[in-house]
């Protein structure tokens, strides 16, 4: 005779089973960038362990790296409302040069210059903000075509060529190291803002408002959530952080350049997208977009030590962006069954 509380036990084992695939998936999806990150430093230190598991390595990509951190997260920010900005790449572009021209040819102290292309920056996410909000522009066309106005604006005012001369080293100190410990400023730059905006979408309601309108616009509206004010906040948050990695990256470079920019949207959108996949499964944020950076830099710079050709790093950078686009996708749908 079969006792009633072994046959419930035994139906229960189903579901035990069940429920702990799914805890352990869960935690794989959440934790799965940062054991990528280790997965990847320890390979490239095995085949490269006389270059790539040294303290100059991990201080260049520290160091080299920072802008794309800091462009990833001007984009995450409108991304979390389910918004594009394409033009990050450009306010990046422009605001390196009138870093250096401004002080160079219009005679400002590098603070003044400073406070300039910060405006620049706001002031661009504005632009963004109000093309989206009041006209009904799609956040990708009007970001776009934004941007290319802001890569003319670039051509005319260096005329096309390199903008070159004496920067203060107060203003090249952004470059630089902290004192006694060789930290890169930039990386604590990098850190601080990523905490920051890690505080803001997790524990401040400006953050759950636009994830919120990022999840259902409509819905957001009917408790009182404003789509505009915080669409239009997000792109001016955005273009700050993009001129400010202008800012920074003109205090490494030194020399004003009409080209630079372009290059790093792509790999933006793939460390948010893949970001997106872990630490908050399904939506963009800071500690996830902190992580698929750091891996992309790991992946290009021990691709780097190891010879690979230098036509590997678009093709990689694209690759990555249709595999983060589609795990991104799969992890938001499974979010959505889940609730």
């Amino acid at each position: 005779m079969i006792d009633a509380g072994h046959m419930t036990s035994l139906g229960d084992r189903p579901k035990q089973g069940r429920r702990e695939g799914a805890t352990a998936s869960y935690l794989l999806a959440v934790w799965g960038l940062f054991l990528l990150l280790a997965f990847l430093i320890t390979l490239f230190s095995i085949l490269a362990p006389n270059t790539f598991p040294t303290l100059f390595t991990f201080k260049a990509m520290a160091n080299a790296r920072f802008v794309n951190l800091l462009i990833a997260l001007a984009v995450m920010i409108p991304m979390a409302a389910r918004h594009y900005d394409m033009s990050a790449a450009s306010v990046l572009g422009i605001s390196q040069m009138l870093a250096i021209g401004l002080q160079v040819h219009q005679g400002l102290g590098w603070g003044e210059a400073i406070a300039v292309v910060l405006l620049v920056g706001l002031l661009t996410g504005l632009v963004n903000g109000l093309l989206i909000v009041r006209c009904g522009i799609d956040s990708f066309i009007a970001t776009l075509g934004i941007g290319t106005v802001l890569y003319g604006a670039n051509l005319w005012y260096s005329g096309g060529t390199q903008i070159i001369g004496a920067l203060p080293p107060e203003f090249t100190a952004l470059s630089g190291f902290v004192p006694g410990t060789g930290i890169p400023i930039a990386l604590l730059i990098g850190l601080a803002f990523t905490g920051l905006l890690w505080v803001i979408f997790e524990y401040h309601y400006i953050g759950r408002h636009l994830y919120v309108l990022g999840d259902n616009p409509k819905a957001a509206e009917l408790v009182g959530i404003s789509y505009a004010k915080y669409t239009i906040g997000a792109f001016m948050a955005s273009g700050l952080l993009a001129s400010l990695a202008g800012i920074i990256l003109q205090a490494q470079l030194r020399t004003g350049e009409s080209t630079v920019g372009s290059e790093f949207l792509l790999p933006a959108f793939t460390a948010v997208l893949l970001g997106a996949t872990s630490v908050r499964p399904g939506r963009p944020n800071a500690i996830g977009t902190l992580l698929a950076t750091a891996s992309l830099a790991v992946v290009v710079a021990g691709l780097g030590q190891l010879g690979v050709p230098f036509f590997v790093e678009p093709l990689f950078n694209g690759a990555m962006l249709v595999g983060s686009v589609g795990l991104s996708v799969a992890v938001q749908r499974r979010r959505q069954r889940r609730k």
